[in-house]
């Protein structure tokens, strides 16, 4: 245990409190909207709507965010491989949420009531917390090269059911992936422009945890010349 850290785990206290807050946005925002989507009269029934849901990249996500900071903010251990892919995830997916909404989606939106507070949640608070929480405090130097091919296996994954889903039912979660509206060329570029986009996103990350400082924190020489953690 470091005494000025407070915690084991390495993390100092402003970190973990600002994971809880953000952990805490991301996962009432899930909570909130999926009790909407059980609770709105609507034309499908409610195990499509439930499918429909848990089928967005955005709100996939936001799970991520929730489950990977709420674990740091309750001092999970960060030693472990999957807990760090996981933690990738979350700010890979919640990095291009935020940028694909903004540049691609927001004007789509018209929004009215709770729906504007979910959104916001989800699509501001929730991206710019986790992404402005980890440049400011980390943790850093947890993440090796090989980290950013495992995490992209959930988005290729999502790309995946993405277009299968569709396919059998005509659904898609986001317009620019509507193979009804687009036909299969375009949307399957619009699916190579997200993997380019999570590619970059990826990357950046992996230097930033390389080489950015991170306030409050430091890292254990037996964990900075772990070869579990740098391989």
């Amino acid at each position: 245990m470091d005494a000025a850290e407070g915690r084991p785990g390495g993390l100092p206290v402003v970190a973990r409190a600002w994971s809880a807050a953000v952990a805490l946005v991301a996962g009432g925002t899930f909570l909130v909207r999926l009790v909407l989507v059980v609770a709105r009269d609507a034309d499908e029934p409610l195990p499509t709507r439930l499918l429909r849901f848990v089928s967005y990249f955005t709100v996939q996500s936001n799970l991520l965010v929730a489950v990977a900071l709420g674990g740091l903010a309750l001092g999970w251990s960060m030693r472990s491989r999957l807990a760090e892919v996981v933690r990738l995830d979350a700010l890979l997916g919640i990095a291009v949420t935020g940028l694909v909404f903004q540049t691609v989606l927001a004007d789509d939106e018209v929004l009215t009531g709770i729906d504007v507070w979910t959104d916001a949640g989800f699509h501001a608070v929730s991206p710019a917390g986790a992404v402005l929480g980890w440049l400011l405090l980390g943790p850093r130097r947890r993440w090796w090269p090989g980290a950013l091919a495992l995490a992209m296996v959930w988005a290729f994954g999502w790309l995946g059911w993405t277009m299968l889903h569709g396919a059998l039912t005509g659904w898609y979660p986001y317009p620019f992936l509507d193979v009804g509206e687009l036909g299969y060329a375009r949307a399957l570029l619009h699916c190579g422009y997200v993997v380019a986009l999570g590619l970059v996103v990826g990357a950046l990350l992996l230097l930033g945890d390389r080489h950015l400082p991170a306030y409050g924190h430091r890292t254990a020489p037996a964990e900075a010349d772990d070869p579990a953690l740098r391989a």
